[in-house]
C-alpha cells in the first residue's frame, strides 16, 4: 500500500456547477501539528443560492432526466474505480484533517466506497409496485421518484466515509446535491466531488459550498429550492436544523449524537467482549456518534471485568496520524481537547475514579497537538454527566449492574438512542435485551459493525431518518401513484329525473 506524502498548503473555493468558486480563505490546521495545511472558502448565502440554482438547473435538465437508472449506476461504478485509485490520497487527506491514524482513514474510505458500490446496485434494481382488482378497471402505478434538490451536512469526524454514505445514495435515487462539509475538514469532499465530474456526472449535479454551519449550512437548510436535507451532527445542531427547516417544511433526516452502552454479561465470551469494548471506546479517538462510551458490566465480574479494560487501554499507542505505530491520533483541534477534559473533571467531581488516563500526554513529540489518553472512569452512578453526556472523546464510563432489568434500565437511561451492543452467550437474553433496548441498531457479541447493505440511523435525540441500504435511497424519494380507469368511473350521486322529491333532497 502506498504512502501519500501531502506537501504545502492546500487551496480549495467550492465547488458549483463543475466550476472552482473562491472565496475569502478558512484556514485548517493539522491538530497534531498544530500548522496551517489547508484552506477553503468562506461561503455564505449568496454561494449557497447560486450552488441551489445550478443544482435545480440539473435536476431539470433532459442531460440528467434523460440518463435511465441504468446509467446511474454505470457512473456510480465509474466513481467507485475512480475513489479505488486515489484512495490513498483522501485517507491521507482526512487523517491530517481529522487527526485520526492513517491506518483507519483508509478503512473508512474502503467502507465508502463499499457504500457507492452497493448504491450502483440499488440503482439498478429499483421498481414499483402496480395495483390491480381495486375496482372494475381500475389500476395504480406506484413508483418512488427523486425527490430533487438535496443538501447533505457532513461532520469532521468522517469526512469522506459519511459524505459517501449520503451521496451516491442521493444520484442512485435521480436527485441532485449541494454538499456542506464541516469547515475543519473540506479537503476530501471538495476531491470527491472533482472525481463525480471525472466519472461523468454533468455539471451542476454534485456541488460543495464549504464555510461554516451559520453562514453556509443554515441558508442552505432554509433555501426553497432544496427539497430534502441529510444532516449528520451533534443533537444539538441537529435541533436548531430542524427549527430552521421548520419554516419551509423541509424534507429532513437527521443522524445526531448517540451514548452507546456495551452491556457485558458475566457469561459472555470475556476475552473477545474486553476487545470490544476498548476498541468502541477508542477508535477514532472516541470521536463517532456510536462511540461505545458505557461499560455497563455484570457485579459478579466488574471488577476484574474493568481491570482488563484498564490495562488494554493503556496498552494504546497515542501518537502522530502518519506513525503505522499509532492506535489513538489527536482531537480535532484544542478547545475541543478543553472540552473533553472538563467532561473527565465533572465526572470525578460527581464521584467517579479515574482509573487510567484523564490527561494530555507529556511525550515531546506530541506537546504541540491536540493529544488525549484513552481515559476509564470507574464508579460511575446513572446521574453522573459522564453517564448521560456525549463526550465525542477518549472516555469510557463504568457502571456495573445485578440483574437483567438493571442492565437494561441503564443502557436506555440516556436521552439517545443510536446504538448498542449486549455481550451473552444465552440467547433468551440476547433476544430480550436486544428487543428492549432503545436504538436503531443492537449488536450482540459485536461492536461497531456495519454493511453498505444495512440502513442506519436513530431513535429519541439520536434523530430519524435512515442512510446507507434501501432505506437510505428511499429517503432521497417521493412515493407517487398514477391511478387509471380503463372505463367510465360510477356516479357518486344518484342521476334524478322529473320525479324528484322533497325527501330526495332531503
Amino acid at each position: 500500500m502506498s504512502q501519500i506524502t501531502l506537501e504545502g498548503v492546500r487551496a480549495y473555493g467550492h465547488h458549483i456547477d463543475g466550476e472552482r468558486v473562491d472565496g475569502p480563505p478558512l484556514e485548517r490546521r493539522d491538530p497534531a501539528r498544530n500548522k496551517i495545511v489547508a484552506t477553503c472558502a468562506a461561503g455564505g448565502r449568496a454561494e449557497v443560492d447560486t450552488a441551489a440554482n445550478a443544482a435545480a438547473v440539473a435536476f431539470a435538465s433532459p442531460v440528467w432526466r434523460r440518463i435511465p437508472a441504468q446509467g446511474r449506476a454505470e457512473l456510480l461504478e465509474t466513481l467507485a474505480g475512480l475513489l479505488e485509485r486515489d484512495a490513498d490520497r483522501l485517507a491521507a487527506l482526512d487523517s491530517q484533517e481529522v487527526g485520526k491514524p492513517l491506518r483507519f482513514a483508509r478503512g473508512d474510505i474502503a467502507l465508502g466506497i463499499g457504500h457507492v458500490r452497493h448504491a450502483a446496485a440499488l440503482a439498478r434494481t429499483q421498481k414499483g409496485d402496480s395495483y390491480t382488482g381495486l375496482a372494475p378497471g381500475y389500476t395504480v402505478l406506484a413508483t418512488r421518484e427523486p425527490v430533487g434538490v438535496v443538501g447533505l451536512i457532513t461532520p469532521w469526524n468522517f469526512p469522506a466515509l459519511i459524505t459517501l454514505q449520503k451521496l451516491p445514495y442521493a444520484i442512485a435515487a435521480g436527485c441532485t446535491v449541494i454538499v456542506k462539509p464541516s469547515e475543519f475538514t473540506c479537503s476530501s469532499s471538495l476531491e470527491i466531488a472533482a472525481l463525480c465530474e471525472e466519472a461523468g456526472l454533468p455539471p451542476g449535479v454534485v456541488n460543495v459550498v464549504t464555510g461554516t454551519g451559520p453562514d453556509a449550512g443554515e441558508p442552505l437548510v432554509t433555501h426553497p429550492l432544496v427539497a430534502y436535507v441529510s444532516f449528520t451532527g451533534s443533537t444539538r445542531v441537529g435541533q436548531a436544523v430542524m427549527a430552521a427547516a421548520s419554516t419551509s417544511l423541509t424534507r429532513l433526516g437527521l443522524e445526531l449524537g448517540g451514548k452507546t452502552a456495551n452491556v457485558v454479561f458475566a457469561d459472555a465470551d470475556l476475552d473477545a467482549a474486553a476487545d470490544a469494548v476498548v476498541f468502541g471506546a477508542f477508535a477514532n479517538q472516541g470521536e463517532s456518534c456510536v462511540a461505545g462510551s458505557r461499560l455497563i458490566v455484570e457485579a459478579a465480574i466488574a471488577e476484574e471485568f474493568t481491570a482488563t479494560v484498564v490495562a488494554r487501554a493503556g496498552a494504546l499507542r497515542v501518537g502522530m496520524p502518519d506513525d503505522p505505530r499509532s492506535d489513538i491520533g489527536a482531537l480535532i483541534h484544542h478547545e475541543h481537547r478543553a472540552k473533553v477534559h472538563a467532561a473527565v473533571l465533572a465526572g470525578t467531581a460527581a464521584g467517579g475514579e479515574v482509573l487510567s488516563g484523564g490527561r494530555a500526554p507529556d511525550s515531546p513529540e506530541l506537546m504541540e497537538g491536540a493529544f488525549y489518553e484513552p481515559t476509564v472512569i470507574g464508579s460511575v452512578g446513572p446521574g453522573s454527566p459522564v453517564f448521560t453526556t456525549e463526550i465525542f472523546g477518549p472516555v469510557l464510563s463504568v457502571t456495573s449492574f445485578g440483574s437483567p432489568q438493571q442492565a437494561l434500565a441503564l443502557a436506555n437511561g440516556t436521552p439517545y438512542g443510536l446504538a448498542h451492543s449486549v455481550w451473552t452467550s444465552n440467547l433468551d437474553r440476547a433476544f430480550e435485551m436486544g428487543r428492549g433496548l432503545e436504538a436503531g441498531t443492537v449488536w450482540v457479541n459485536t461492536t461497531s459493525d456495519g454493511s453498505p447493505a444495512l440502513s442506519f440511523g436513530g431513535v429519541k435525540q439520536s434523530g430519524f431518518g435512515r442512510e446507507g441500504g434501501e432505506e437510505g435511497l428511499r429517503e432521497f424519494t417521493e412515493y407517487k401513484t398514477l391511478q387509471f380507469r380503463g372505463e367510465p368511473r360510477p356516479s357518486p350521486f344518484r342521476a334524478r329525473g322529473d320525479d324528484s322529491t322533497g325527501e330526495d333532497q332531503a
